[in-house]
């Protein structure tokens, strides 16, 4: 089992971005994964973010900026090393973490005592809590290598599978920890337990490869300010990238949102693909600090399935802002959800801070 374009989910990247806006804060994020020493090698992270106001004359003003590199140990995937442009003692304190399940309780903890409203820290924050996220896709990395090199691709600990019938048709797996495979079924859309990927991967034992469209790249040729600086990716580099435009105030406290995810990977042959992209929509209500409405696009997605998790996000509507990484974590789950649709909804608890960033007494 390789590539199999023909359970591929939406394959209509965002073709552009947009220009900023005068009044209009934008934070874009991004977390770059590559392993210089190898596939099998420590995982090196590139992560930086910055959060920009543009003046009602067009002019660009930094309000916060940070970036930080880790080394993250392969197969265990625990912090050894980690160093940043602000908050050292605090990002100290996240080695010999593995970014898992409980990094992102540890790293609000290691940022708790800095102010609410400090802006590198937020920033930062949102970076940590995208860590998890990222560095769980990045492997995708090592399966397109391996379904390219004609190797398969499968969870760790559990064994090809053979064609066994005598019509040619492949075995059924039997892998050894199929508990914990069993264990997977209706995580999200994608692996809803009745699923394409889900049923073969059950039946295999080898996990299906998706292939995305290519990648169009975000910069803006004429505003070097439209995004932050970020390095070229090498190949089986992996990327996850977000925009999120925060407009000015409206007279009855409303403020618009739009909010672009993308996951993307570069091949053995340095062409970059996306993976996983959503665009997201909003109207935030200021004054009560909850989202008022919301629109999802499923623009990239692996899997023909995926798509069902898009009206998961009307969810968030009337849900308080404050809080909104815990309450998504514990109520969005199962098979009508999308772990990086979630992610992206996440992002959203920080949008009264950036629209203090342009209107300080709100």
């Amino acid at each position: 089992m390789g590539f199999a374009p023909q359970y591929a989910g939406p394959h209509d990247p965002v073709a552009s971005t947009p220009p900023r806006r005068p009044g209009w804060v934008r934070r874009t994020t991004t977390i770059d994964t590559t392993r210089p020493e190898g596939l099998d090698g420590p995982a090196l992270v590139d992560a930086r973010g910055r959060d920009l106001l543009t003046g009602d004359d067009g002019a660009p003003l930094v309000m916060a900026s940070t970036s930080f590199g880790a080394r993250l140990a392969a197969g265990s995937g625990t912090v050894e090393e980690v160093a940043g442009s602000v908050r050292p003692l605090a990002l100290a304190g996240l080695v010999g973490l593995g970014v898992a399940a409980g990094f992102r309780a540890r790293a609000a903890e290691a940022l708790a005592g800095f102010p609410d409203d400090d802006p590198e820290a937020v920033l930062l924050a949102q970076l940590l809590d995208d860590l998890p996220g990222a560095s769980l896709v990045s492997g995708f990395a090592m399966q397109h290598a391996a379904t390219t090199a004609g190797t398969g691709s499968r969870p760790p600990g559990e064994r090809a599978v053979a064609p066994g019938g005598s019509d040619g048709s492949e075995a059924e797996a039997e892998p050894p920890d199929h508990d914990r495979l069993q264990g997977q079924a209706d995580l999200c859309a994608g692996w809803a337990g009745d699923s394409v990927m889900f049923t073969t991967l059950r039946r295999t034992g080898v996990i299906m490869t998706p292939l995305g469209p290519p990648a169009p790249a975000i910069g803006v040729l004429d505003d070097p300010d439209a995004w932050h600086d970020t390095a070229p990716l090498p190949p089986h580099g992996m990327r996850r990238l977000r925009r999120l435009d925060v407009g000015p105030v409206a007279p009855d406290g409303t403020a618009a949102v739009e909010v672009h995810f993308r996951d993307s990977h570069v091949d053995g042959d340095g062409l970059e693909t996306c993976v996983h992209e959503y665009l997201v929509t909003a109207t935030v209500d200021t004054v009560g600090s909850t989202i008022v409405a919301i629109a999802t696009e499923a623009r990239v997605l692996p899997w023909q399935e995926c798509p069902g998790a898009v009206g998961s996000a009307g969810r968030v509507v009337g849900m308080p802002l404050e809080g909104l990484r815990r309450t998504v974590r514990t109520e969005l789950t199962g098979s009508s959800t999308c772990t990086h649709l979630n992610d992206t909804l996440r992002s959203l608890q920080d949008l009264p801070h950036l629209v203090r960033l342009r209107d300080p007494g709100r």
